[in-house]
């Protein structure tokens, strides 16, 4: 746990406030890292993992739980994919993910695994766990072939989150600050006041018509997803696709065209091996048969089938009831304010990224910098951003977006 002044006072004394506040960053990241092509639909680079990082040491067990349903049902909200396979990799992943990286880092301690090992053994468990069910769901038996690829993208992703994670967490403030509150437990916060438990609704009674536009809209898009599921014939599969993909442009939701057709022209591609049924076309020793054929077409049809159909009934302003609803509501509030300032982050990435990529640039990373002239400008850059991100959360915890209707300098 890291470890405070004393002397000074907790900044941010509840635990709701810091889990809303990485639930934020955890959405954040996640639209960040959805917008970066990927070959596979459910492949992330796994962005989203930093706050599940930076919460082992100050988050309880409960709280931690409830950082990573955010995580998986911001994404959901996010990327429209909430009634879909996609969602099920993502929230199988990451709870493989989250159990292990808790039971490594409060189980073996500090001492024997640092943060980059815990980054290594999240990032492969998650994705054994969703090429595990690409292989029953998607792609079959040449899942196999996607495994190697997939994983030591994996392995890369994690380790430099792992090394981002106890750099960041060696000289942030705000840690050290969210350290010390985590220490003082059961202090009075702001958080309650930010989300009340009780509000009147529209039509007189607390949260009656969100409650109903809840039920209406899960309970309608699951009744979709099972018919869709269920319908036998592949040609009125294939129909209520189209429809549904109509339905979500008209709808305003973006359909991104050309990444579901390279989805599909992949699943089917992969779903040809082995072959199977009647041979249609022998090239070489690539024989492309009727069985695989339709079984590739009929699960790709299925996969971008359910996103289109999540994209209807799923938005950001999807409200869950409860408290666990009021804590989404506030992160979705926060996030706001972190998109008024995603130039800050995003720059911060990009730069780091080119410098890293440049000439020497990637052998020189980890020097640590001395401020003359043989400075090294990658790890410039990369301390100037970790000093944004930290001054960032210092001023979304004092008051850039823990008190309703505050807004700090964008």
């Amino acid at each position: 746990m890291a470890g405070g002044d004393p002397g000074k006072p907790c900044l941010d004394p509840t635990e709701g406030s810091r889990t809303a506040l990485l639930g934020a960053f955890c959405m954040f990241l996640s639209a960040l890292d959805y917008l970066i092509p990927k070959p596979l639909p459910f492949m992330r680079i796994g962005l989203a993992n930093l706050p599940i990082l930076l919460a082992l040491d100050v988050l309880s067990p409960a709280n931690y739980c409830r950082l990573v349903l955010l995580k998986v049902l911001g994404q959901g909200f996010i990327t429209g994919a909430l009634f879909s396979y996609v969602f099920l990799f993502s929230l199988a992943g990451s709870v493989a993910s989250a159990a292990l990286m808790y039971g490594l880092r409060w189980g073996l301690g500090k001492k024997f695994v640092s943060f980059m090992g815990i980054g290594l053994a999240g990032a492969f468990v998650s994705n054994s766990v969703q090429l595990v069910l690409a292989r029953f769901f998607v792609f079959g038996e040449s899942a196999l072939y996607l495994a190697p690829p997939f994983l030591a993208a994996g392995i890369v992703s994690g380790a430099a989150l792992g090394l981002f994670a106890k750099t960041f967490t060696a000289q942030s403030h705000w840690f050290q600050n969210a350290g010390l509150c985590f220490a003082s437990p059961g202090m009075p916060g702001r958080f309650a006041e930010a989300m009340p438990d009780k509000s009147p609704g529209p039509l007189g009674v607390p949260g009656l018509k969100q409650k109903f536009l809840f039920a209406f809209r899960f309970l309608g898009g699951l009744g979709a997803v099972v018919l869709f599921l269920l319908v036998p014939s592949l040609g009125i599969k294939v129909a209520l696709f189209v429809l549904f993909w109509l339905l979500a442009a008209v709808a305003g939701k973006k359909t991104r065209p050309v990444s579901t057709f390279a989805v599909i022209g992949g699943v089917v591609f992969c779903n040809l091996f082995p072959p199977y049924g009647k041979v249609l076309v022998q090239a070489g020793p690539l024989s492309i048969t009727l069985g695989s054929l339709i079984g590739g077409v009929r699960k790709a049809v299925t996969l971008e089938g359910l996103v289109m159909l999540s994209k209807l009934f799923v938005s950001s302003g999807f409200t869950l009831p409860g408290s666990f609803g009021r804590l989404l509501g506030e992160s979705f509030r926060i996030l706001e304010k972190l998109n008024e300032r995603k130039g800050k982050i995003t720059g911060g990435v990009v730069e780091i990224a080119g410098s890293a990529a440049a000439p020497g640039g990637g052998a020189r990373a980890g020097k640590q910098v001395s401020g003359g002239p043989q400075s090294d400008p990658a790890a410039a850059k990369k301390n100037r951003f970790m000093e944004t991100l930290d001054g960032l959360l210092l001023e979304l915890t004092e008051g850039g977006a823990s008190r309703p209707g505050s807004s700090g300098p964008s």
